[in-house]
């Protein structure tokens, strides 16, 4: 039980912080528990196909990329993308492109802390389990509002609404790919696998970071928009 609750807790926490970054019209939380089991289940068809597919990765750093990129990036943001577009996206209560954001990180965040359960609950290592926590899971949540923020767009764009979408997906999957890439790659790489190599893991902090001052942009633009869109409604002040 220890270990479920120290996976599970950066995810929840994740959570409640976009929760609370809804300033103007905040979700349904049914609907908010709903979009977070809809992702903790979206890692069943994503393990499936990267076991069925993970023979691609043979040990060289193009296998590798392809793994990382085609197999993993793809198969986990997809099964996320699933769970947005057919639940998340056409409730009524998705009425400003934020919500985008908001419910793609749920969505990720549902997944991630599966996910991170699974990994906790293998490894029983608090290394591994607070390396996930500070790096993989809020890297998850990146690749989520990424994903959401073109979502959001579509939503209220109709006429694009594909090409939107698809910018999203392949944005999410694009950054995923390289954050693995490089953990990976550090791994594969090092002469005692257990311990990676730092100078090629730090590419993985590179993106991260780098899809972080995106994130930032994109929740502060579509907090202008919802702050246009419901200007008669005035959040109170953080102490209130």
């Amino acid at each position: 039980m220890e270990y479920v609750i120290l996976g599970a807790a950066p995810g929840i926490a994740i959570c409640l912080i976009i929760f609370y970054r809804d300033l103007y019209s905040k979700e349904p939380i049914l609907n908010l528990v709903i979009s977070f089991f809809l992702g903790c289940i979206s890692i069943l068809p994503a393990m499936w196909f990267e076991n069925t597919l993970g023979s691609v990765n043979d040990g060289s750093v193009m296998g590798l990329a392809l793994f990382c990129y085609l197999i993993v990036g793809f198969s986990e943001e997809f099964s996320k993308f699933l769970g947005l577009r057919l639940y998340s996206y056409n409730l009524r209560a998705f009425n400003e492109p934020l919500d985008g954001i908001v419910y793609a990180v749920i969505v990720s965040m549902g997944f991630a802390t599966t996910e991170n359960i699974l990994y906790a609950m293998k490894y029983q290592d608090m290394n591994v389990i607070m390396l996930r926590a500070v790096l993989t899971v809020p890297a998850h949540a990146t690749f989520g509002i990424i994903m959401g923020y073109y979502v959001g767009k579509a939503k209220f764009n109709p006429k694009n609404s594909i090409s939107l979408m698809l910018t999203g997906l392949i944005g999410a999957i694009i950054f995923h790919g390289t954050f693995d890439f490089f953990l990976f790659l550090s791994q594969q790489q090092a002469v005692n696998p257990n311990e990676g190599n730092t100078l090629i893991a730090s590419g993985a902090i590179v993106s991260f970071i780098i899809s972080l001052v995106l994130c930032r942009r994109m929740i502060l633009k579509d907090q202008r928009i919802s702050r246009h869109m419901f200007k008669d409604h005035t959040p109170p002040p953080p102490n209130a």
